[in-house]
């Protein structure tokens, strides 16, 4: 019997492009970073609608150092972001970029998630002490984390409460406005509850979350506007399957929280032992799928992969959780949903918003 033995070939076109893939990738992560520094400082800002300027009046508007103003610009001239005029050198932010990099964007802004790379860059060392030796890197390793998550926040969720999420539950404002008893579990630095509380003031808010420099930075804010109805508490919620006091708000919600959790399905089943009969649990995590292969493609794949790896997984395994990851898919957490009690969910995308799935969950 004869078999043929095949070599495999080494097809140079595709190594030469694949090099160039990688090669892109060096430009576009050091873009991240100068991007997110753009946002920080406000040179974004301070260049929108400024029109053609120097280097040196580019600094002087944004209040910042002119040589380092100068490298930055580089940068951004290289990657496409930023025009110079070749005979006067002078600078200026077509306004096409400025409606995506700048605060005057809001919710479109893009340079509020760059910040999230150098961000996951603190942590890189203990990460990779993590891939050797197993373990999580808890949250209070993170510099940063809970400001860059307010704004996130505020773009993805402050920006379309009123006009998107509210609207996915009838009858809902009607309810708030009336006066009913909401719980928001890993709230972070609180600012949904308070912009909630602002709107309803009938209604009685409670955010909780495992981290207390988030929640004396809900609790300043919350006093700072003179809100009465909210409070803010520091809470482990792994056991909030046993220790949830039984039906006792009307509506409970989670903005990207659960994948976060030491134990999301205990915090998924006392999220449904603290619901009323007639309770909602709205629900906000990530859209993708449970498997791999149904991701690819996904416009912010690798990106949400990253965060997960770095972030989401790792401060739950810190904690000796399940490191579910931010990726655990609309699969598994139908399935998380199920197990936990709840019979009726309903799953909503707003076209707007690439990155979350939105659960409107029932008893």
């Amino acid at each position: 019997m004869n078999t043929v033995n095949q070599k495999s070939t080494f097809d140079t076109s595709k190594a030469e492009a694949f090099a160039d893939k990688l090669l892109l990738s060096l430009n576009y992560g050091a873009l991240c970073l100068m991007a997110s520094i753009g946002h920080r400082t406000g040179i974004f800002d301070a260049m929108r609608g400024m029109g053609p300027a120097t280097a040196a009046e580019i600094a002087q508007n944004a209040q910042l150092n002119e040589r380092y103003v100068v490298e930055w610009l580089g940068a951004m001239v290289t990657a496409g972001i930023i025009d110079v005029d070749s005979s006067s050198t002078r600078y200026v932010l077509p306004a096409e970029h400025a409606a995506f990099l700048t605060r005057a964007a809001a919710a479109d802004n893009f340079s509020v998630f760059t910040q999230y790379i150098g961000l996951l860059g603190t942590v890189e060392d203990e990460i990779v002490s993590c891939f050797r030796n197993g373990g999580g890197v808890p949250y209070e390793k993170f510099r940063r984390f809970h400001a860059v998550m307010a704004e996130d926040s505020g773009q993805s969720v402050l920006s379309s409460l009123e006009s998107h999420i509210l609207p996915l539950v009838p009858g809902l404002t009607h309810r708030m406005a009336q006066g009913i008893r909401v719980l928001d579990v890993g709230c972070g630095s609180g600012r949904i509850m308070s912009r909630l509380a602002e709107l309803f003031p009938d209604s009685q808010f409670l955010g909780i979350d495992l981290s207390g420099e988030a929640i004396r930075n809900a609790q300043t804010e919350a006093c700072d506007k003179g809100l009465l109805n909210v409070d803010f508490s520091v809470r482990d919620v792994s056991d909030f399957d046993q220790t949830a006091e039984p039906g006792s708000f009307d509506l409970v919600t989670t903005f990207d929280a659960i994948h976060d959790q030491a134990k999301p399905l205990n915090v998924l089943k006392g999220i449904q032992r603290t619901l009323k009969n007639d309770g909602v649990y709205l629900m906000q995590d990530i859209r993708g799928s449970s498997h791999v292969h149904n991701n690819v493609g996904h416009p912010l794949g690798t990106f949400l992969y990253a965060i997960s790896t770095m972030h989401c997984m790792t401060v739950s395994l810190a904690q000796g959780g399940e490191g579910l990851g931010a990726m655990w898919g609309e699969e598994k957490t139908r399935d998380y949903l199920s197990r936990a009690g709840f019979r009726d969910i309903e799953v909503h995308r707003l076209a707007h918003d690439i990155q979350n799935n939105w659960y409107v969950v029932r008893k």
